[in-house]
């Protein structure tokens, strides 16, 4: 029976296929803000803890995100601040840069972090440089786990229970 329980055990962790992207949640509110999503990151952070983000989905005051934008570029009427697209699983959870995206109704959002607190900048058309409003908001992000981890975490159990470690 204690073979059977190994030789399984590394069948299912060696089954597991490696991951390249992780599977954020995301949100931010604040007064007269309200915006969630997902985003894909790379599978590991940077030396300062951030994942890079290469995709998003989600919705800001009701209306559906388009794209992301571009990593060191900035949302139309916010120039010069170039969006760095980064992501940590701790706090503070964005640069100074933050992350962008459009909307389907032709709007541009930037979340970011001063150093202090989160805020976002919308750019509304026509985009001119520095009009648009940025606003306070509260920040969350984390990133969804695996459904795989609940198994290879069982699987370990299985195999401290095979070899008698736990009674």
């Amino acid at each position: 029976m204690r073979r059977i329980l190994i030789a399984a055990t590394i069948l299912l962790m060696h089954g597991q296929s490696a991951k390249a992207l992780l599977l954020w949640n995301w949100s931010y509110s604040g007064a007269g803000v309200s915006a969630s999503g997902t985003f894909t990151t790379n599978d590991a952070p940077d030396a300062a803890g951030f994942y890079q983000i290469v995709g998003i989905t989600g919705t800001d005051n009701g209306v559906a995100i388009t794209g992301l934008q571009p990593t060191g570029t900035a949302i139309p009427g916010n120039e010069p601040y170039s969006v760095d697209n980064l992501v940590n699983a701790a706090e503070p959870r964005l640069t100074a840069h933050g992350f962008g995206f459009s909307l389907a109704n032709g709007d541009y959002a930037n979340p970011f972090y001063n150093g202090s607190n989160y805020y976002e900048y919308l750019s509304v058309p026509p985009y001119v440089k520095g009009a648009g409003p940025e606003r306070p908001v509260s920040f969350s992000a984390a990133i969804v786990p695996e459904p795989s981890a609940a198994s290879l975490m069982l699987a370990g159990l299985v195999v401290l229970i095979g070899f008698g470690q736990i009674p």
